[in-house]
């Protein structure tokens, strides 16, 4: 059976990563000391160009929350075998340190596995956590817990959940578990595997050191021009004060993910709803992080999409003249696509200095491993 082969060979592999990866950072902890970052939290926009966090500043109520951070950077996103990324490339780059070829999931240009922050951190005792509102089995959320050559493989990609390395998930992509081309069902598979499985709601409380998940919608959750709700700012709440009950500490994971969508469908309301929520989920990140005092919270995105623009509005005045309106905005794209745009980087708590400049995305990784007192594996 394809599941059993599979997962065996990927066990094995990583159970030989996660011996190195312990030792490893068992050594770096006794160079460097203690770490100056207890927690983690990365929140990753996918397809948020800088004229996409702009939108929030002429959008919606109150104060932004990326206008709550002081240190802030830009990082350049092409993959290992194109100038434009895709957001499996970009997501490995961003969760594995290495750049590879558009298309690919937690694995080398050569199709060797590479560990992600999030395994260094389960390895370690740290608990861990995704949420997002695309498919759990989506380019991005893989990235963090799945090795495979290609994005397309969502199947597959489900399977690595098994391995328990994610205590806390929270996304869409029931059918990628329950509506398999094999016929297994992962959902019961996870139960066993001791996770505590909810396709329905939230639950209110979590019992410390249980795994839980939860998988809302058959693929990606609705959009919020459809009334998604406060899903994500709710799941990502729910996180992190489940995640928080362990003293050794945590790592999360949090992607707007159709903010990307809504640049691909050239649809400025769509895209400026996402960019609204994801702006919630950042305050929840940010407000636990001032008042734990050991958290570093990280918001970048993958890539930009669209080529989305905030431009001045054209007004006729008379007929076959017209003037520009610089008291109103209009949102214009130049394509359907991704493109090649610099990415911004908002950071805050310990480490967060390390975050400014110009640089690959690929380094992301390393910033926060640096960050966490960690030092990857050299193969």
């Amino acid at each position: 059976m394809k599941y059993t082969t599979t997962f065996a060979f990927i066990t094995f592999i990583l159970a030989g990563l996660s011996c190195d990866i312990r030792t490893e950072i068992k050594d770096s902890k006794e160079e460097t000391g203690s770490p100056k970052a207890k927690n983690i939290i990365l929140l990753i926009g996918d397809g948020m160009g800088l004229s996409q966090v702009s939108s929030r500043f002429f959008n919606g109520d109150g104060n932004p929350n990326f206008g709550r951070f002081n240190q802030i950077g830009l990082i350049r996103t092409s993959s290992s075998n194109s100038k434009i990324t895709d957001s499996a490339a970009a997501g490995t780059a961003l969760s594995s340190g290495v750049k590879t070829y558009n298309g690919a999931i937690g694995v080398n240009p050569d199709t060797t596995l590479v560990p992600s922050i999030l395994e260094y951190a389960h390895e370690n005792l740290l608990s861990t956590g995704i949420v997002a509102t695309s498919s759990i089995t989506h380019a991005t959320p893989a990235a963090f817990y799945a090795h495979v050559r290609s994005r397309g493989t969502q199947e597959e990609i489900a399977e690595f959940l098994l391995e328990g390395k994610v205590d806390f998930f929270a996304a869409g992509g029931i059918q990628f578990f329950n509506k398999r081309a094999d016929s297994m069902n992962l959902l019961s598979a996870l139960t066993e595997k001791g996770y505590v499985m909810d396709t329905t709601r939230l639950a209110d409380q979590h019992e410390a050191g249980q795994k839980y998940g939860y998988l809302f919608a058959a693929d990606a959750m609705p959009p919020m021009i459809q009334g998604r709700g406060n899903f994500l700012p709710d799941a990502t709440l729910a996180a992190i004060n489940h995640l928080s009950k362990n003293e050794e500490g945590f790592f999360l994971m949090v992607e707007g993910s159709q903010i990307d969508w809504g640049g691909h469908a050239n649809n400025e309301e769509y895209l400026v709803g996402e960019v609204l929520d994801f702006d919630k989920a950042i305050g929840i990140a940010l407000d636990f992080a001032e008042k734990d005092g050991n958290t570093l919270v990280v918001v970048t995105a993958d890539h930009e999409t669209g080529g989305y623009t905030l431009g001045s509005t054209s007004k006729e005045t008379s007929p076959g003249n017209t003037t520009n309106d610089y008291n109103q905005i209009t949102g214009a794209f130049s394509t359907t696509g991704h493109s090649a745009a610099l990415i911004p980087v908002f950071s805050y708590g310990p480490g967060s200095e390390s975050f400014q400049g110009i640089y690959e995305n690929n380094l992301i990784f390393h910033k926060m491993m640096e960050a966490r007192g960690w030092k990857e594996v050299k193969k």
